[in-house]
């Protein structure tokens, strides 16, 4: 038996859906055609959802996601944290190197979870919450190679000496996630790769797509 549902829930979503896929946002008459409702239908969803902040109007009246929906975003990075720490913790001690977890927010890269090798005298300190611009070091990089196309054939990146003189790292996008740009990576201090990391972080960024799904 199917479960019964909230119309007015479900087209909400969808709203959220359709705001969150386009940069420029959306008109009442765009989202009417989208959802295949009448206008008037939409200007209450979307009072609704302003209400919330998960929604706001521009000037030119065009609808575009609220900073509401970062309040409610802030609560998903455990979960993801969660789901990614086994897969974190096995690449860690494989290679002996930090292991992370990247996602982007905003304009940056954000490590939300970090996990350092229990068995090598040293290694490189990489802490949760640390940040910086999408386009340096190898997690942002490889998420960035995603939105332009231009993921090398191994999948994965290298990078030396981006975000600490005498650190290499390697990363590999999460890839079918629809909603998160992110990357898993590993960071050493090296003057080059090991040639057997990539392909490992490459699975390593697989098992925690498939742990997110």
């Amino acid at each position: 038996m199917t479960a019964e549902t909230s119309q007015t829930l479900d087209r909400g979503l969808r709203v959220l859906k359709l705001l969150a896929d386009t940069d420029h946002g959306l008109t009442v008459t765009e989202l009417s055609n989208k959802l295949g409702v009448n206008r008037t239908v939409v200007y209450r969803l979307l009072a609704t959802l302003e209400q919330h902040a998960l929604v706001r109007r521009d000037l030119g009246g065009r609808a575009r996601v609220g900073l509401g929906v970062l309040r409610l975003g802030r609560q998903v990075h455990p979960l993801v944290r969660e789901a990614a720490l086994p897969a974190l913790r096995s690449l860690a001690e494989d290679i002996g190197a930090t292991a992370h977890l990247t996602l982007v927010d905003g304009a940056e890269a954000l490590a939300v979870a970090v996990v350092e090798p229990t068995w090598t005298d040293y290694h490189v300190a990489y802490r949760t919450g640390f940040r910086h611009a999408l386009d340096r070091g190898a997690a942002g990089r490889a998420i960035l190679a995603v939105r332009q196309n231009e993921l090398p054939d191994p999948g994965y990146t290298l990078t030396q000496g981006e975000l600490e003189a005498g650190a290499c790292g390697a990363a590999a996008p999460l890839l079918g996630l629809t909603g998160i740009e992110g990357s898993v990576g590993v960071v050493m201090l090296s003057d080059a790769v090991p040639e057997r990391v990539g392909p490992r972080v490459v699975d390593a960024a697989r098992e925690v797509a498939d742990a997110l799904r």
